[in-house]
């Protein structure tokens, strides 16, 4: 790291005066902990990173399993801030492969030295604000056990992701197979032998979307368990062309611009702005092209898909006669087809591998457990209401407790001892998706009710930490030691960000952005769906209002609104 330049050593200078052991402590070294890391130290701070993985990269670290890809393009899918790092870097396909983006990543903290701030395989057990100091006390402990120890610091920012926490369903009998057993999401690092086993997979995701291809070509017969279908627009992926990304790299500036300034975070143009007024030939036309693209330049067919009803609803059957068309058998397809939801009421998945086309082939079987649920989990496999199906490998590709889950799991206690899992019994509450009431300087990248799964990640990713990085400078600048969203901001902003989710088509799904998908979980919308652009205007107009919706304190016990 360079030499500090004169601001930035008055400024960790004003931070210091708690006397803490760090400034700053950030948990989670993916996209986000990593830049903030980079971005606090450029303020002078003294930042310590705990990572429970062996390195970098987040999700990307623990997902490893077969056929792991990501769904924004990968000339966006990276930071935007370096030009060292735009220029240097060359990705190989339109859509990176999970090891290629997790090189990114580990090119990113070398290029950008961060490595010596992060603390690898050390996990945070709890963090609790400090009522009489104004700091934050926090206990970590390695991964393996051998070790626990406690650091305080002034601010505490939690980087873990949105999609890091996996679920387990609670199957009858589930730890009793006897088979092997993996979840997606925490996949072993050795290959898996699938050739002439009998596997199962239950989920048909995202997650499931891209592994369910991969494992049909090795397995000697492949189960799928699905309970809900779902639309999966072709990535259309393909190597990138020879002088493809040194022309990109030219026109990055416009890229850029046009990303953060979107709805999705991604740089593309909408063919229209709805289909009302069009004829049915014109509509066609419109989602053929689109499909032809694919990935998500086909959610940006038409600017009102998420609004307008009518327009989804063509959409929707458009997609619905693709399906059919892909699947040889009519029983078998008219499983595949989503009916209870509309397309984009849910995460849409790409399909990368010939999804559809996987269940024509002879060593493929699809088990509707809508209409057979599993009853348990045998020894041997899974039975449901109508059958037994033997299995050597069981696969859950059952997702993530989604948004909340990895930041309940740190028992991070606020104000007069409130946990955070006291605070959200009903739900999450955040203002912005940045700060909670009751829990004084303490910032969540991408957390509940900001856009963040509704985008092109590494966008809101930076957004946040940029937002969040020109708050503490303006505290710093100002003598403020804390900061607190305040209770009124928070209910109103929870209640804005549910008011725009029930206008749109995300009412109509019950679904993951919903916490539909962990039994017992409140049901409330948890990412703000108004757009990257909209959330954008209204979080820099909170800070040009002298952060209108915090409270800031000078000194302990004294936070007022400023």
């Amino acid at each position: 790291m360079s030499a500090l330049t004169q601001q930035q050593t008055e400024h960790a200078s004003d931070a210091r005066d708690d006397e803490t052991d760090f400034d700053a402590v950030v948990v989670g070294a993916g996209f986000s902990g990593m830049y903030m890391l980079h971005r606090l130290r450029e303020l002078g701070l003294s930042v310590r990173v705990y990572e429970k993985a062996d390195g970098v990269g987040g999700t990307w670290y623990w997902n490893r399993y077969p056929g792991a890809r990501c769904d924004s393009e990968s000339h966006i899918y990276c930071y935007s801030f370096s030009d060292e790092l735009l220029e240097e870097w060359e990705w190989s396909e339109r859509y990176p492969e999970r090891p290629e983006i997790l090189e990114y990543l580990n090119f990113a903290a070398d290029r950008l030295d961060l490595r010596p701030d992060i603390e690898f395989e050390t996990e945070v057990e709890s963090a609790s604000f400090d009522e009489e100091k104004g700091t934050w006390n926090i206990s970590v402990e390695d991964v393996d056990g051998d070790g626990a120890s406690s650091v305080t610091s002034r601010f505490f920012i939690t980087a873990v992701g949105c999609l890091s926490e996996p679920f387990v369903p609670d199957f009858d009998g589930l730890e009793s197979f006897e088979g092997e057993m993996y979840h997606t999401a925490r996949w072993p690092d050795e290959d898996v032998e699938f050739e002439g086993k009998n596997v199962g997979v239950i989920g048909t995701g995202s997650t499931g979307i891209q592994l369910i291809p991969e494992v049909a070509k090795r397995a000697g017969h492949l189960t799928v368990f699905q309970r809900t279908p779902n639309y999966a627009v072709p990535a259309r992926n393909r190597p990138l062309e020879s002088g493809e990304m040194e022309e990109i790299k030219q026109n990055y500036d416009e890229i850029w611009e046009n990303a953060r300034h979107s709805w999705l975070g991604m740089p593309f143009d909408y063919e229209g702005y709805s289909a009302a007024g069009l004829s049915d030939e014109e509509v066609e036309e419109v989602l053929e092209k689109r499909w032809q693209q694919g990935g998500f330049r086909f959610l940006h067919a038409f600017e009102d898909i998420v609004q307008n009803e009518d327009t989804n609803e063509k959409v929707t059957e458009f997609l619905r006669d693709k399906i059919r068309q892909q699947v040889d058998d009519p029983e078998v397809a008219e499983k595949l087809v989503p009916k209870n939801h509309p397309y984009g009421s849910k995460r849409p998945p790409m399909d990368y591998g010939g999804y559809y086309k996987t269940f024509n082939r002879d060593d493929v079987s699809l088990v509707d457990v809508k209409a057979a649920p599993i009853e348990e989990i045998t020894p041997g496999g899974v039975r449901t209401t109508d059958d037994l199906y033997d299995l050597d490998i069981l696969i859950l590709a059952t997702g993530f407790d989604a948004m909340t889950g990895a930041l309940l799991e740190m028992n991070i206690k606020g104000h007069d001892g409130l946990t955070l899992k006291e605070k959200w019994a009903d739900g999450p509450r955040t203002y912005l998706g940045l700060g909670v009431n009751g829990f004084p300087n303490m910032f969540t990248i991408t957390g509940p009710q900001s856009p963040s799964v509704l985008t092109n990640m590494p966008m809101a990713i930076e957004q946040h930490v940029n937002w969040i990085t020109d708050c503490v400078e303006m505290m710093l600048d100002e003598g403020y030691r804390l900061i607190e969203p305040t209770e009124d901001a928070e209910s109103s902003w929870v209640t804005q960000t549910n008011t725009v989710a029930e206008g749109m088509i995300f009412s109509e799904a019950e679904s993951w952005y919903r916490g539909a998908n962990v039994p017992g979980k409140p049901r409330t919308f948890m990412p703000f769906p108004g757009g990257l652009e909209t959330y954008r205007l209204i979080c820099d107009q909170v800070a040009k209002d002298d952060y209108d919706g915090f409270e800031f304190a000078r000194s302990v016990g004294s936070l007022t609104t400023v």
